[in-house]
């Protein structure tokens, strides 16, 4: 920790004697300890509770400079207590890591351009299909360059993400992200997105592995009328993945409203992402959830993190309830219902998996402080334990705090 507070203001210092005339500076740290027990813990073959503390450590600086030039550098720690192997003799701070870094360069007018270069956080349609994963104590960045444009009525982003290089040396292959993703904000009562993604890996060991080339093409349109909001959005999947010809789809909508004076809200929420019926043959049918925030999604207990593996391929329905209530302008209380199915239940005794109720609290100490608890509960059925997955009911307990600046 002292070495992480050091780092920080070090790069400030650095940058307020460097001859780049910096107009503004901002230092910026993070602490977020959570204690999590999960009994079982999730998969089929481990029943004991597991019991843990993970905690995330951030640092980082902020510099505005002239001509519209921006540079991020954040930094970050993350690790579980007591996974050092000696309180004095182990300091090495094994999981430290950049986890964003970056250079931006903007323009001034009616319609911004922008450029980001470096790695970053990328986050598109709600982290549908490419999200930050921020639950996840390390979350998720790319190396990668943003080229943005953004008007009154219309924003245009435009991605390259560097996934895999095979001339380093821990891997074998070439992999990137291509993308537009455009959002065009006066679309009747909502705003329309629409995107195309492309996700390529290309062995180059020798080794003669199977490579992708798929593409995601979509549509999503959400927004608020009165006190109603809703969301509809499908996506379409095509091209090669691992060696077999891809086609699937995703769609799914919520429709919710505010409850009383407005301190309360219900949302109904469905999700289908396609299925695969044969998995010997030489199509591949399932969906593939890329690198969503999938937390965000499918139940908070994180059953389904990895789509389409958590599904053993067979895809996913999902039928939810939400509500959410605010008694004290520092308190929130909330509570999802969960249903989920299978798309394909071929070979399968049920294409019911289960059910899931997440119940979560957060108090808003103050302006830099929150903590937040939650106990989820899932109700096993038979499909849970077909596709190996769940072969018990589960109960998730956390308590989080989250300190920033």
């Amino acid at each position: 920790m002292k070495f992480l507070r050091t780092l920080i203001l070090s790069l400030a210092a650095l940058l307020y004697t460097a001859p780049t005339n910096a107009q503004d500076i901002t230092v910026g740290a993070q602490v977020r300890p959570r204690f999590e027990s999960r009994d079982p813990f999730n998969t089929p073959t481990v029943t004991a509770n597991d019991v843990f503390t993970s905690m995330r450590v951030r640092g980082q600086v902020r510099a505005e400079l002239e001509n519209n030039v921006r540079v991020m550098v954040q930094f970050q720690d993350v690790r579980l207590w007591g996974e050092e192997t000696n309180t004095l003799a182990d300091f090495q701070a094994d999981n430290f890591d950049v986890h964003q870094a970056y250079i931006e360069v903007s323009s001034e007018g009616r319609t911004t351009y922008a450029a980001r270069v470096g790695r970053q956080e990328i986050a598109f349609g709600g982290h549908r299909l490419i999200g930050t994963v921020n639950w996840t104590q390390q979350a998720r960045s790319f190396d990668a360059a943003r080229l943005s444009a953004d008007g009154s009525d219309v924003r245009l982003d435009v991605i390259g993400a560097w996934l895999s290089d095979a001339t380093s040396a821990t891997n074998d292959d070439d992999a990137y992200l291509l993308g537009a993703y455009a959002q065009l904000r006066e679309a009747g009562p909502g705003t329309l997105d629409v995107y195309a993604l492309f996700n390529t890996r290309f062995d180059r060991s020798g080794a003669g592995d199977p490579d992708t080339e798929q593409g995601t093409f979509g549509a999503r349109w959400w927004g608020q009328s009165g006190n109603v909001s809703f969301r509809a959005e499908a996506s379409y999947q095509t091209g090669d993945r691992a060696g077999l010809d891809a086609s699937a789809f995703m769609f799914g909508g919520r429709v919710g409203t505010t409850l009383g004076d407005g301190a309360g809200s219900l949302t109904l929420w469905y999700d289908y992402l396609s299925g695969d019926d044969d998995p010997s043959d030489n199509d591949i049918n399932v969906f593939d959830t890329m690198f969503a925030t999938n937390h965000k999604f499918y139940g908070f207990a994180d059953l389904f993190l990895n789509i389409p593996v958590h599904t053993a391929g067979r895809g996913l329905q999902d039928i939810a309830v939400k509500g959410s209530y605010r008694p004290d302008p520092r308190v929130s209380l909330g509570l999802d219902i969960h249903s989920f199915h299978v798309a394909k239940s071929q070979g399968l005794s049920t294409g019911h998996l289960g059910e899931e109720a997440d119940a979560t609290v957060t108090y808003q100490h103050s302006g830099n402080m929150r903590v937040t608890a939650g106990l989820s509960q899932v109700i096993q059925a038979d499909g849970f334990a077909d596709i190996g997955r769940l072969n018990e009911n589960m109960t998730w307990v956390y308590l989080m705090m989250d300190v920033g600046f």
